[in-house]
């Protein structure tokens, strides 16, 4: 819906993080718009640049497109990654400097897996920093198939539209009203996420038990595959901050590399296909969410209940040991 209200042409553009989650650059196409890419820092944990958001505006700029707004997941999707708040702070200030619309995409405000670590949702930064509501334009998503509820068959989540005038308003009030089939479960389980039960409720101790189980048992997950891939020969692995997923980088022999070209494939997609084959594990290639020409990368969910985790590193292990004996230089 935003992306309909925002892109008029296709010399309105989107700033989106590279790696980033292939809904936007799917909806930014679909609304005629132009993806104006900048690169997250692997170097240092996936880091935002504020120097890299400012390098890709002026490019933007110079060939006449005009940028509207920037995308933040953070929570990182693919990569994992949470911001510092002094980083978060930069980035509202940018946005606040250049009038961009901020998508504030914290649809894994609940995955925060390393105690350095604390979420900060934009509007909270934005608002310690003095600027209220008619100070920037800021829109925070959130969702129900995240979080430690995870309830991925159900499409229920809500944006917080704020810093915007009563007519763009009653203009994504048009949008949403097309849709006249109301996803009754769906808003069901957004208003339990938006209310849980709090202290004195009857299911409160329940509650909580449950929820810190799966966020711990989550945090183990990621530590366990973390550690396995960056004893995996060629593959380095950032720290699993927060969100639900590594994004390992793969230093592909050159042979494997030749042998992926001669089947028209990506070199990532041609490793995640070898490792569907022979493993049943899927990943997703890097190539799917954009990446610094010349690396390769793939895509780990750390969803496979707990118990499965060991078995799952031995046959990755095994199956990575074959394919690099096979296609060694």
């Amino acid at each position: 819906m935003m992306m309909q209200l925002l892109i008029r042409s296709e010399k309105d553009g989107i700033l989106c993080p590279i790696p980033q989650y292939p809904l936007y650059s799917a909806s930014i196409a679909l609304h005629g718009g132009t993806l104006v890419p900048y690169y997250l820092d692997e170097a240092t944990g996936w880091g935002l640049e504020v120097s890299e958001l400012k390098k890709q505006l002026q490019e933007a700029k110079s060939n006449g497109i005009t940028v509207r707004a920037l995308v933040v997941i953070n929570p990182g999707n693919p990569t994992g990654q949470v911001l510092a708040e002094e980083n978060q702070k930069a980035i509202v200030e940018f946005c606040k400097e250049e009038g961009l619309v901020l998508l504030a995409d914290e649809v894994y405000q609940e995955n925060v897996y390393v105690p350095e670590k604390k979420f900060h949702s934009f509007k909270k930064v934005a608002r310690s920093m003095g600027y209220g509501e008619k100070d920037i334009h800021l829109v925070s998503f959130q969702s129900v198939s995240k979080g430690y509820y995870g309830e991925c068959g159900k499409r229920g989540g809500y944006m917080e539209v704020t810093g915007f005038g009563a007519d763009v308003r009653e203009h994504i009030y048009k949008l949403a009203s097309v849709n006249l089939c109301s996803n009754i479960t769906g808003q069901i389980l957004a208003s339990l996420v938006m209310s849980p039960p709090k202290v004195g409720d009857k299911s409160y101790e329940s509650y909580i038990a449950e929820r810190d189980g799966i966020l711990s048992s989550l945090a183990r997950r990621a530590k366990t595959l973390e550690d396995a891939f960056n004893k995996l020969e060629g593959i380095t692995c950032n720290k699993a901050e927060g969100a639900m997923y590594l994004f390992p980088r793969i230093n592909l022999p050159k042979k494997a590399i030749k042998a992926a070209e001669e089947v028209k494939t990506a070199p990532d997609l041609f490793y995640c296909r070898r490792l569907l084959n022979e493993t049943g594990i899927v990943f997703v290639p890097g190539s799917g969410f954009g990446q610094v020409p010349g690396t390769w990368h793939f895509r780990c969910t750390i969803l496979p209940q707990e118990e499965k985790i060991p078995a799952i590193v031995t046959r990755l292990t095994d199956f990575h040991k074959r394919f690099m004996d096979e296609f060694r230089d």
